[in-house]
């Protein structure tokens, strides 16, 4: 069955194993999450849950369709809320908790999130450009170079990399393994690095990698 909740990235540590190896790990608070909503083959010509994640504590933050959603389900207003698509969705129900206890040691998952962004920068850090001669007669140093043609077509080619935004875009990390489960605190440990700053909002699910 496919596993899936909404977390918050804590930040980075290490464990050790029995054997004495090292293994960095992310830290990552999964859930709890509630089920809002229920979707099926029927009423929507697909079968799927969506979970909330993180109370929204005044209420007059909520636009009014939010809040006849949240209403009509029964349940507390969430801030952040994701769907999963499932081929079964019998065994879930309005206003059910999710928790951490969905995965297990040993698992393997995706992991999406927001990477941090970095503002406006050059192709040099953007794209790792080598850049031109640094001397001090040079007028090219970390220059983009040329980046189209005079002739024909006269335009510079779709797709160009070029200077502009870094980061702050949406990333999925795959198949990363969790090391570890702490159920009472909705905690689990992932080896490897997870995108995104520290309490950035991250979504967890079972890897598409065999």
């Amino acid at each position: 069955m496919i596993k899936g909740i909404i977390g918050k990235k804590i930040g980075m540590t290490q464990v050790f194993t029995a054997e004495g190896n090292v293994i960095p790990v992310t830290v990552v608070e999964a859930g709890p999450c509630v089920v809002t909503q229920k979707k099926t083959v029927a009423s929507d010509g697909y079968n799927a849950i969506q979970i909330g994640f993180e109370k929204i504590m005044s209420e007059k933050k909520l636009n009014k369709p939010l809040f006849g959603h949240f209403k009509k389900a029964g349940v507390e207003p969430m801030k952040h809320l994701r769907e999963v698509r499932l081929d079964e969705i019998d065994q879930f129900s309005v206003g059910q908790i999710i928790s951490a206890e969905i995965f297990a040691e040993g698992d393997f998952v995706d992991i999406q999130g927001v990477s941090i962004g970095k503002g406006t920068q050059g192709v040099m850090k953007r794209h790792n450009f080598s850049g031109g001669p640094s001397g001090h007669g040079s007028t090219f140093h970390r220059r983009v170079g040329s980046i189209g043609m005079k002739e024909w077509p006269a335009e510079t080619p779709k797709g160009k990399k070029m200077a502009g935004r870094m980061g702050n875009r949406k990333v999925t990390t795959q198949r990363l393994r969790v090391v570890r489960v702490m159920p009472e605190k909705n905690i689990i440990l992932v080896q490897g690095a997870v995108p995104g700053h520290d309490n950035g909002v991250v979504y967890i699910k079972s890897t598409v990698k065999p």
